[in-house]
């Protein structure tokens, strides 16, 4: 009976251990986040939206938090690895007990990690890709999306091209991952049977040594429209080189690329005259928002809490304007912080207007719609400002549902 007492109460103990080493996810004053970033690695140039991110949350943190309760962010550095991914998001979820993942980056990395979190039914929230695979409701309830679709912009090009500049010769140059494929495949099927327009296109890797090559083969092919989709760095120098080669397609930029402070400046304004992308955030560079509340907060938020940050930074805005869609998520959720909860207060946004968004873009969310922004509006740089063009576009619907 004495040894029996005895094994209880080591039993005992070890769980009240155990129970001190596995922290909840959230408490009465803490709220845990995890958040994987290239923080190193090919695609370190967005970093800044994790670092933006997290100096959102020092900021919400100063002003006493959320519903009370502090923000504990734990963002970390995958270098874009699926495979770090993967570890990186079980030590978060199994050790730091993290109650939702948010906006990670990058297409491989979130599918990677995907099938744990939903197994763990852990929230996958607002995820920093445009990949429709992240959309599925049906087959992974835990994941959900932020930005627009990737084919749904390219999309939006084709049907432009179509339109302003019918039976023109067309190139695409595009990054060789998730991210490209998905907005050639969107071009292609914004054409449709007008595809054959496409004369050239050509896969580049994001440390590609041989960019100069493929400009020189595009402008051979006699193409009077180039189409771009790859980082900011990299479009800076494609149009650069253009201009150098005495090469003056219609430029069509991807929405990350098409940063003034970050890929137009870099590559000369009278080389980037004319550049037409879709947007759905402001441009932090760009002087017609120089007098908007949204960007005036911005810029007051970037001299207090990320100083060193690039204030003309497209990425960093991104990330500030993500957190403040989460901050909305976790004040819905009030005291119940389950699980649960914070996927129905995720699919229960109602136009929900983050700071950073364009005039005309708002996020509302439901059980079926795991696409919070699904609208692009459609612009062009004349040397200085982005000019809109048209209205703010709607894109479809495009979920597991659907296909």
């Amino acid at each position: 009976m004495k040894l029996a007492g005895r094994l209880l109460l080591v039993l005992a103990i070890a769980l009240v251990s155990a129970s001190a080493m596995s922290p909840q996810s959230s408490t009465e004053t803490e709220i845990r986040i995890g958040n994987l970033m290239p923080y190193t690695g090919p695609l370190a140039e967005f970093a800044a939206i994790g670092k933006a991110e997290s100096a959102y949350f020092d900021m919400i943190n100063d002003r006493g938090g959320i519903n009370g309760r502090k923000v504990r962010f734990i963002s970390l550095d995958d270098k874009s690895d699926p495979t770090v991914a993967l570890d990186l998001t079980r030590g978060l979820v199994e050790r730091d007990n993290v109650l939702l993942m948010f906006g990670s980056f990058g297409s491989a990395a979130n599918l990677a990690v995907r099938g744990f979190l939903n197994e763990r039914k852990v929230p996958q929230l607002f995820v920093d890709s445009g990949a429709e695979q992240l959309i599925a409701p049906d087959a992974f309830p835990w994941t959900m999306g932020w930005q627009p679709s990737f084919r749904a912009e390219g999309r939006i090009y084709a049907n432009y091209i179509e339109a302003s500049y019918p039976q023109r010769k067309i190139v695409v140059l595009w990054q060789n991952d998730q991210f490209g494929r998905d907005i050639f495949k969107g071009i292609e099927e914004g054409l449709g049977d007008l595809a054959h327009l496409i004369i050239v296109d050509v896969a580049f890797d994001i440390a590609d040594q041989f960019i100069d090559g493929h400009v020189s083969i595009l402008k051979r092919s006699g193409a009077e429209i180039l189409v771009f989709a790859g980082v900011p760095s990299t479009a800076s120098h494609v149009i650069r080189l253009a201009a150098d080669m005495h090469w003056h397609p219609v430029v069509l930029l991807n929405d990350a690329a098409a940063s003034i402070g970050n890929a137009l400046n870099p590559a000369g304004i009278e080389n980037s005259a004319g550049v037409i992308s879709a947007s759905f955030l402001k441009d932090p560079s760009d002087p017609a928002w120089k007098d908007d509340a949204g960007i005036k907060n911005w810029l007051s938020f970037m001299e207090k809490y990320y100083p060193n940050g690039d204030k003309g930074s497209n990425a960093a805005l991104y990330g500030y304007a993500a957190a403040e869609t989460l901050a909305q998520v976790l004040k819905q959720c009030g005291d119940d912080l389950s699980r649960e909860n914070v996927m129905r207060q995720a699919t229960s946004l109602r136009e929900d207007e983050p700071s950073a968004l364009l005039p005309g873009v708002k996020i509302n969310t439901d059980p079926e719609n795991f696409r919070p922004i699904r609208q692009l509006r459609l612009v062009q740089f004349d040397g200085r400002t982005w000019q809109p063009i048209g209205d703010v576009i709607e894109t479809a619907f495009s979920d597991a549902r659907k296909r």
